[in-house]
Parts: structure tokens; sequence; C-alpha cells
């Protein structure tokens, strides 16, 4: 009994220390961060700030392990944004990105509509370069 014990032990150590050992390896999910510049604006819909929607920033370079993240952020009540590259970083990858700004209507009765014009989202013609440092980006929207 005491032989069964002991290599129970034993092997439940092993597992444990194996699994502290993991997240070390893999540092912040795996993935290297690339240079980024810091990304403010603020974004009117016909003048009006366009509170609650959401603006993606994708890269559209292509490097040697392919695209890079894209980065994101939801606007406040006055329309001002800050991207994030991930849930610890903010900012987004350095050179130029197609911009995807969309938000859907609170109403429950109007479920799925989309309030921002196709072609600044689904359709982007949006574009914008960041550079390395600080980088405002404004969007001033049209319904029409």
């Amino acid at each position: 009994m005491k032989l069964i014990f002991s290599s129970l032990s034993y092997t439940n150590l092993l597992f444990l220390l194996l699994l502290c050992s993991l997240p070390g390896c893999m540092g912040n999910g795996g993935e290297p961060t690339p240079d980024l510049g810091e990304v403010t604006g603020t974004i009117t819909l016909d003048g009006t700030p366009l509170g609650k929607a959401n603006v993606i920033f994708e890269p559209e370079a292509v490097g040697e392990k392919g695209r890079s993240r894209a980065s994101s952020a939801i606007t406040s009540a006055d329309g001002q944004f800050k991207l994030a590259f991930n849930s610890d970083v903010s900012g987004a990858s350095i050179g130029k990105h197609k911009v995807i700004i969309s938000k859907m209507s609170d109403n429950p009765a109007e479920a799925g509509l989309q309030l921002v014009p196709t072609k600044y989202n689904d359709a982007s013609e949006l574009t914008a370069d960041v550079v390395a440092g600080s980088n405002t980006i404004n969007f001033d929207l049209k319904s029409k």
C-alpha cells in the first residue's frame, strides 16, 4: 500500500511540475508583439459623435509570418476611441490599415440593423497609416 501511495504522489508531483512550467514556455500567448503606434481619435456621423461604435484597424502588409493582428476599440459616448492590440497592449501595428467602423441599433425591434453605411464596414473604403509614436486619426462619416 505504501508503494502505491508513493508512486501516485510522485506521478502527481511530476504532473504538477509539468503544468507549472507550461505557461512560462509560452510567454504572452506565444506571439511576439510587433512595433506599435498609439492610436486615438474621434468618430462622428454627419457631425454627431458616434458612441458605442466598433472600430477595427486591419493591417494591409503581409510579413514573413503573415498579416499582423488587427487592433480594435469601442467608441465612448463622445465618439472617442483608443485602439488595443490585445488585452494587455494598446496601439496598432506600424503601416497602412483598412479601417472598419460599425454600429448596430440598440433597439430590440431593429435587431441586426447596421447604423453605419456599408462603405465604412462590410465594403469599407477607409484606410489609415499608423506611424511609430502617437497617432490621432479622426473619421467624419457621412450617412449619404
